[in-house]
């Protein structure tokens, strides 16, 4: 996100001459000090691993950040632009990251997720890019975003002409990261072998958790899901759920109120016992149609940020948990 108003005093801060007298001296630290805490260090983007002298690979939000950080290993410096708690479609980038990317050996990211990091990836590192989305089967969009824009009014949006929320599927996950390691060890070949290892082993547990999916599912009473936004095509698409979004693709498209109406009449005809909200998105609009349907709601974390414990496994197995009590799974 772009330098917000507390660090308006960094801009007017200078390094200080040179000290002559104790209280210049004690004037110099405190300017060195305010200049170390304004260091344009920036707070969006958090260093996840390696520290030496490796490739640098930048990874647009947590999902990725968490791929790149268990394929690279102590041999790649891994750095996500999104900082934990922030929505991945909302980021601003500064100037220091556009700079970053420029000079990254290898950008991780999904087109059509983040406008400003399609951007900057396009300009500044078109031979850098490793879109995710260009190694495995996407899913089309829902065509409710569109819809939905139009309809109730507000600020219209760019088309997203795939579903980009593929992390969400822990076989095509798996791929990317088999993926990621053939492409690290190509910008880093003496250390070829090892990416190839982490990456086998990281699609092995991607596996392994794409198994615990399919049996937790197998068997349950509903199939239908009511999300805030319909982030979930590619968990139902992948177990046999239907999913129904309240805003289409992008979060930032409110529904209008015959879309509502819409959600609200095919809750009932599914017999949905459970609205899902989102951490980082308000959930007012689930609650209102949860108590319109008689439903009551939980959080079903569509794993854009970094979880406040834990990882993207552990957050997909608890999304698992949360989705075989809604559905009556036995």
């Amino acid at each position: 996100m772009p330098f917000s108003s507390r660090y308006d005093h960094c801009a007017r801060s200078t390094y200080p001459r040179r000290p002559t007298t104790f209280l210049s001296v004690l004037a110099a630290l405190a300017a060195l000090l305010t200049a170390a805490a304004c260091a344009p260090a920036d707070s969006a983007s958090t260093r996840s691993a390696g520290t030496s002298g490796g490739p640098k690979v930048l990874a647009a939000f947590y999902p990725l950040e968490w791929l790149a950080t268990r394929v690279g290993g102590p041999d790649a410096a891994v750095t996500g632009l999104t900082r934990p708690g922030v929505e991945p479609h909302d980021l601003e980038l500064t100037p220091r990251q556009i700079a970053d990317i420029q000079r990254a050996d290898l950008v991780v990211y999904i087109k059509g997720v983040q406008p400003a990091v399609d951007e900057a990836v396009q300009q500044q590192a078109p031979d850098k890019a490793f879109d995710a989305a260009s190694l495995v089967p996407v899913l089309t969009g829902t065509g409710e975003q569109e819809h939905q824009e139009q309809a109730g009014g507000g600020e219209a949006h760019e088309p997203v002409p795939y579903d980009p929320h593929l992390w969400l599927d822990p076989d095509r996950l798996a791929t990317v990261a088999a993926d990621l390691g053939k492409r690290l060890g190509q910008a880093d070949g003496a250390h070829a072998s090892a990416y190839t290892g982490r990456a086998n082993t990281t699609a092995g547990e991607l596996k392994a958790l794409d198994e615990e999916f399919r049996k937790g599912l197998a068997t349950c009473a509903g199939r239908t899901i009511v999300t805030s936004h319909a982030a979930f095509g590619y968990l139902s698409n992948r177990y046999g759920l239907k999913q129904v979004g309240i805003s289409g693709l992008d979060p930032e498209a409110e529904p209008s109120p015959a879309r509502i109406a819409e959600v609200a009449a095919a809750a009932r005809r599914e017999k949905v016992t459970t609205i899902f909200t989102e951490e980082l998105l308000s959930p007012k609009v689930s609650a209102v149609l949860a108590k319109e349907v008689g439903a009551t709601t939980a959080v079903l974390n569509p794993i854009e940020s970094r979880p406040a414990s834990g990882d993207y496994l552990s957050a997909a197995r608890q999304n698992l948990s949360v989705l075989r009590t809604a559905l009556g799974c036995s």
